[in-house]
């Protein structure tokens, strides 16, 4: 599991947010589109792109890109 591919995964949950906001430093919890539906839509790109199971505990515990990285690939 590589670093910039996760943030390409991550970046195609969004719609509305440029493409270049996202890097593994960003605090995507800031970006205006993050909401609670982001936050399903998140935890199923995990489940079906690296077959991990995080929670929403998990979510609020990251603050970066780079660090929901970590917690994934941590389990």
């Amino acid at each position: 599991m590589l670093l910039e591919e996760f943030v390409e995964k991550f970046a195609d949950c969004f719609n509305q947010t440029s493409p270049a906001s996202f890097k593994p430093e960003a605090e995507f919890k800031k970006l205006s589109e993050w909401g609670s539906m982001l936050v399903l839509i998140v935890i199923a790109m995990v489940d079906a792109d690296y077959e991990k199971v995080i929670t929403a505990e998990d979510l609020k515990s990251a603050v970066t890109i780079e660090q929901l990285f970590e917690i994934v690939k941590s389990k």
